[in-house]
């Protein structure tokens, strides 16, 4: 069923590794010419722009973007006890990981009387985009919404997509989600015209632009975040999501083969990928997807993923080269299934998350592992972190001299500025010792 991509017998180069591995077509680039006219409609016409592209694209049209509070309230109200114990159970872990993650200020003396402190200061208000589509992500809002609170974001703001089925505001789940969070202000807005609004707000509306934007969403989405960057911060570009599994003889073929097909079931570009040394276990698996994708209720959704360019099989002749095609891959999430699994992931460099051992599953980390599953897709997580608390925190600078510690200086910063051919940088520190000619006295 899947694609085999065969590196035995190669001593390949990261560019041959790169361009062999299976990946999807997505191209932000082709699609910024649709949404940068949308992106400008809404900066000059703010919600009513947000709702006509709304009605255009989603099919509906709710009664105002914020949603009332008694909606949000009555969603709550409304949720199934062993959803909401799901979610507060899920809450209650994220939160745990996601409050050890705050850096703590520090303060380095190098001199006696010169100092520079670090310090680490939230961001003001943020966005959270949770997306709609093929399923309902309360899951998202809680990825989003922990580490921002715990960060100590002081505003924050959810959008997500109206739903015909639910009176034009998004879904109540998700509404729910929020409530339980503490989070009351949520636009019914999805899509590019939600980022733009987010970045650039409405007075007239009360609709109060937001410093980030944060959150998955589709190839739309991910274009108006990258036209509105420089405008408000954004989180790394999130594309289909994917899984690779690095497994070795020893890996289970069931638990690989479902945790394969678990994946797949997001989205028909979402990829699957397993890498592994053994034949065998690539045609067991192969052969246990074959047997099981089609009992699953998404089962046109999988087939599709599993059968696209973007998921397979690469097979590769050690373990060593295994390692070096999952880095050069560099998964959203990836599962080790080898005899030393812990070994194995420790000596991972590039990956959104790593899954370690059979009891890891990728499923444990969209929910409740504690970790985070906004992370960075189609090989960026060789260069970009998932989302955490310190995507919400900015590390700002005192720096604090007295006299005597400026002094002790001032001939290094000086002489810099010299070299730079930038006299007045001199000239600002030697004026604090000595007195300078004016242009007459010059």
């Amino acid at each position: 069923m899947l694609n085999v991509t065969d590196l035995r017998g190669q001593t390949p180069s990261t560019g041959d590794i790169r361009r062999a591995l299976p990946r999807g077509g997505t191209d932000v680039l082709s699609v910024l010419p649709q949404v940068a006219p949308l992106v400008e409609e809404v900066r000059a016409h703010g919600a009513r722009a947000a709702l006509d592209f709304g009605e255009k694209f989603d099919h509906v049209r709710p009664a105002s973007v914020r949603v009332p509070a008694e909606v949000i309230g009555a969603a709550e109200e409304a949720l199934e006890p062993r959803v909401r114990e799901a979610i507060e159970e899920s809450i209650r872990r994220v939160r745990r990981v996601h409050a050890e993650q705050k850096p703590v200020e520090h303060t380095t003396e190098l001199v006696p009387g010169g100092t520079v402190t670090e310090r680490f200061l939230p961001v003001g208000r943020v966005g959270l985009y949770v997306p709609g589509g093929n399923a309902v992500y309360p899951s998202s809002v809680i990825m989003n919404t922990v580490p921002a609170q715990e960060a100590g974001v002081g505003s924050l703001v959810v959008a997500s997509p109206p739903q015909a089925d639910h009176g034009g505001w998004p879904h109540p789940t998700i509404l729910a989600a929020c409530s339980i969070l503490g989070v009351d202000e949520v636009w019914a807005v999805g899509g590019g015209q939600a980022v733009a609004l987010l970045a650039y707000g409405d007075d007239q509306q009360g609709l109060e632009p937001v410093d980030m934007i944060t959150g998955p969403g589709n190839i739309y989405v991910t274009a108006a975040k990258r036209l509105v960057r420089g405008v408000v911060g954004t989180d790394a570009e999130a594309g289909p999501t994917e899984i690779a599994v690095l497994a070795d003889a020893t890996a289970d073929p069931v638990r690989v083969a479902y945790d394969l097909i678990s994946q797949a079931e997001h989205d028909v570009m979402a990829a699957s990928v397993l890498i592994t040394d053994s034949p065998l276990l690539a045609e067991q698996v192969d052969r246990e997807i074959e047997a099981r994708y089609s009992i699953t209720r998404n089962s046109g959704r999988v087939a599709e993923a599993l059968r696209g360019r973007q998921s397979g099989i690469v097979l590769v002749d050690d373990l060593d080269t295994a390692i070096t095609v999952a880095d050069q891959y560099a998964a959203e999430h990836l599962e080790i299934h080898t005899a030393n699994p812990r070994g194995v992931a420790e000596r991972i460099r590039n990956a959104g998350a790593i899954f370690v051992g059979d009891f890891s599953p990728v499923p444990l980390g969209d929910y409740s592992a504690g970790s985070n599953h906004v992370l960075p897709t189609s090989g960026t997580a060789r260069f970009s972190a998932g989302l955490s608390t310190h995507t919400f925190l900015r590390p700002v600078n005192l720096i604090e001299y007295d006299e005597a510690a400026l002094k002790d200086v001032s001939d290094v910063v000086i002489n810099f500025a010299d070299a730079e051919d930038l006299p007045a940088h001199g000239e600002a520190i030697r004026a604090r010792f000595e007195s300078l000619p004016t242009t007459d006295e010059a």
